[in-house]
């Protein structure tokens, strides 16, 4: 509870400092609020039921619940791939065209860049989503997950499932692969500039204005494309990744890692609740 406090605490302080503060008025600090946003709302969309659930014996969260929480969840993770491909060409331009800056990254095209952030989130929920809950739910569904997703629902399913996890392919290449090629090409041509750069100090200067958005780029790519870049079937129990919000330059970056997760749901009544069984893994099975 404390360490989700303080990551509110430090994504807010971001943002208000990169407002109230007139010197940080630039690029990089509007991107950077954007991100902090981001991650206050993400953790929101998820931290606080998770609390519950691991702090009392009631594990469920409601169907309106766990709707709420897929759409959210899904537009503001999407949304963050895209933006930091758009830091990393903030970060780009920076290094490799500094005297182009102010000229390039104008007010009007950052918020042009943020904008398109935003809407491509959601779009992408808005269609997955949509999507997903349209499946029919029943039989026996074991999840190892501990929040409401694209993967876990599809996973529940007692249909054919090839269109919806197609679709969930080809959005984790637009959101995934897409936006980390771009930002391995920034960073390509800020090393190759980096290194002609024949001053110690001016080469450690420029890898540390972008070593901390690397460093967010690596983790969050790093977990998204172990849970999506692969079938849905091939999942296993013990593949629950480490689940990390970070933000560029927020001291405060945590982690939460639960090793095993149980979703079940039952078909002969109406679908009002989703229950989430933490523990050791096991097989549990509710009879339709």
């Amino acid at each position: 509870m404390s360490l989700y406090l303080m990551t509110l605490l430090g994504n807010a302080a971001i943002i208000l400092v990169s407002l109230l503060d007139s010197k940080l008025h630039n690029p990089m600090y509007f991107f950077l609020s954007h991100l902090s946003l981001l991650d206050l709302c993400f953790t929101s969309s998820i931290i606080p039921q998770l609390l519950v659930n691991l702090g009392g014996p009631d594990k469920s969260i409601t169907y309106g619940g766990c709707v709420v929480q897929l759409y959210v969840s899904l537009a503001l993770g999407s949304t963050e791939c895209v933006l930091l491909a758009v830091m990393s060409y903030d970060r780009y331009v920076t290094v490799c065209r500094p005297l182009h800056y102010a000229f390039v990254m104008h007010p009007r095209l950052c918020h042009i860049l943020a904008s398109m952030a935003w809407l491509s989130g959601l779009a992408t929920t808005l269609i997955q989503s949509t999507l997903t809950l349209q499946l029919p739910f029943c039989g026996h569904r074991h999840v190892d997950h501990f929040f409401c997703e694209v993967p876990v629902l599809i996973k529940l399913a007692c249909v054919d499932t090839t269109f919806n996890q197609a679709e969930l392919f080809v959005a984790s290449v637009l959101f995934l692969v897409v936006p980390l090629s771009l930002i391995l090409i920034s960073y390509g041509h800020i090393t190759q500039a980096v290194l002609k750069i024949k001053s110690a100090i001016g080469r450690r200067k420029a890898f540390g204005t972008c070593s901390s958005h690397l460093t967010v780029v690596i983790v969050f790519y790093g977990t998204i494309i172990f849970m999506y870049l692969q079938p849905v079937k091939r999942r296993s129990k013990d593949q629950v990744p480490d689940l990390r919000f970070d933000s560029m330059e927020d001291p405060f970056q945590w982690g939460i890692h639960l090793k095993d997760g149980s979703l079940q749901q039952t078909r002969c009544q109406p679908l009002d609740k989703v229950v989430f069984l933490m523990g050791p893994a096991e097989e549990r099975k509710l009879e339709m």
